[in-house]
């Protein structure tokens, strides 16, 4: 007897087998696109990492552009100083509508100063195309052409004959323009006195936080620097602008306000530039004759040489009793009718850099790393300490008897009183409290405005 075959199983057969043979298909087509995509992606990360390409990071919006409601933007400072060359590459954030904030900044010194090159100007091109290079690796190669680069020369240059510090600058500008940074025709200048203590001011009241809340009471600036001083603040009181001499007084534009600041930069009583002139030297000028320097404010016994402006003195200390008070009539003598004094510095909070913190952490007055507070009088009483000791037992500084003398005197002239509390520091939040930081944040404020004025 014939079996018969069953035509439901035989129809399920002829069903089920191409409805599997397309879902191998579709599983297999999926792996290969799934496989495809993952190697791609893997080879363009490896083409890019071997190829070098450089792409600004992901928190990094492309400048003049806003991701997440903020945006990213660089400036290079460069400060050529008496006693040497420093570049400082700021990056800074911004909420849309809101104050900059600073994020990151790297730095770095080079010796001597651009001054050291006035007689042969193409020897200061190495230093500063090594400098340049530190920007190139700190900043994303997409933010290069819109980053501002500048250089301002301080008193090292201003105590040079106009002709050679000219030439200085223009070899300077030649490689500025060479790079692949924003270039301006104003990248290189000498940087004034007011200018140098408006840009520190800057500085401190924007790392404290001033210049982002006007309810906010600002703070005073001091600098003490080897060829020049500056005091800058913001008066209080309406006398104050009324009764300061001209020249004492300067406008400042920053976020779309007005500050009339009492500001002025002493050249010629930074430290070293004082020295010479409490040992009875003239700057830019030789003893005469190789004549040995005398002064009551070294130790009786010292003798040596001392170096400044490329020049070299063969200095010594004399016999004496009661050092400080021989110091001091000498100091006050350097001093006299040089310095204005306005009392209204009693009354606003002051930040005090550069030889004022050195000084102060030589003889134990702050902490050499931290920093710290003090009051004027304490640099009086550790100048009569020093010069006391100094009698009979040289310190191994035979300049700090001198220094902390002339230190004191010149806080008075000032108008400060004894009593008046300091803060002294070389950072606040990390962040050096140079005079860099405010002239960029200045300049870039600055073209921020013409640009908006353009449009």
């Amino acid at each position: 007897m014939r079996k018969i075959p069953n035509n439901g199983n035989l129809k399920m057969t002829k069903v089920a087998y191409p409805l599997g043979l397309f879902v191998c298909l579709f599983i297999y087509v999926a792996y290969i696109k799934w496989h495809w995509a993952s190697a791609t992606q893997v080879f363009f990360s490896i083409t890019e990492a071997a190829t070098g390409a450089r792409r600004a990071p992901q928190t990094h919006s492309p400048p003049g552009t806003a991701a997440r409601g903020h945006e990213v933007f660089y400036g290079i400072m460069f400060d050529a100083g008496s006693t040497g060359t420093r570049v400082h590459i700021f990056q800074f954030s911004r909420q849309l509508g809101e104050t900059p904030t600073l994020t990151h900044e790297t730095f770095k010194a080079l010796k001597p100063g651009l001054s050291a090159y006035a007689d042969d100007v193409e020897k200061s091109t190495p230093g500063i195309q090594e400098l340049l290079d530190v920007a190139k690796q700190d900043i994303p190669f997409d933010f290069w052409k819109d980053t501002p680069l500048v250089l301002k020369a301080t008193a090292g240059l201003r105590l040079l004959p106009g002709e050679k510090a000219q030439k200085l600058l223009q070899k300077v500008k030649e490689v500025f323009k060479a790079s692949p940074f924003l270039v301006g025709d104003d990248c290189v200048s000498i940087m004034n006195g007011t200018d140098e203590g408006v840009s520190a001011w800057i500085t401190v009241n924007f790392l404290t936080g001033s210049l982002k809340n006007p309810g906010r009471s600002s703070v005073g600036m001091l600098d003490l620097g080897g060829g020049s001083t500056q005091i800058t603040f913001l008066p209080r009181v309406e006398g104050t602008l009324q009764t300061s001499p001209p020249g004492y007084l300067t406008s400042l534009q920053m976020f779309n306000r007005t500050y009339k600041l009492y500001s002025y930069s002493y050249l010629g009583l930074g430290l070293m530039s004082a020295r010479l002139a409490i040992l009875g030297g003239v700057e830019g000028k030789p003893a005469k004759n190789g004549k040995e320097l005398v002064s009551p404010c070294l130790s009786p016994s010292y003798r040596g040489e001392w170096e400044h402006a490329e020049i070299t003195y063969r200095i010594s200390g004399q016999k004496a009793v009661n050092l400080h008070e021989l110091c001091a009539n000498r100091v006050s003598a350097v001093l006299q009718s040089k310095v204005h004094r306005t009392a209204e510095v009693k009354d606003v909070d002051f930040y005090a850099f550069s030889y004022y913190y050195d000084l102060a952490a030589t003889v134990g007055l702050i902490d050499a790393e931290k920093g710290g507070s003090l009051v004027v009088g304490d640099f009086e009483i550790a100048a009569k300490y020093v010069c006391r000791t100094a009698e009979t037992q040289p310190h191994s500084n035979p300049f700090v008897c001198m220094d902390l003398t002339y230190i004191s005197l010149l806080l008075r002239e000032f108008g400060f009183p004894e009593n008046k509390v300091l803060r002294l520091t070389r950072k606040i939040d990390n962040v050096e409290t140079s005079w860099a930081l405010g002239a960029i944040f200045h300049y870039i404020d600055s073209l921020n405005r013409q640009k908006s004025q353009a449009s």
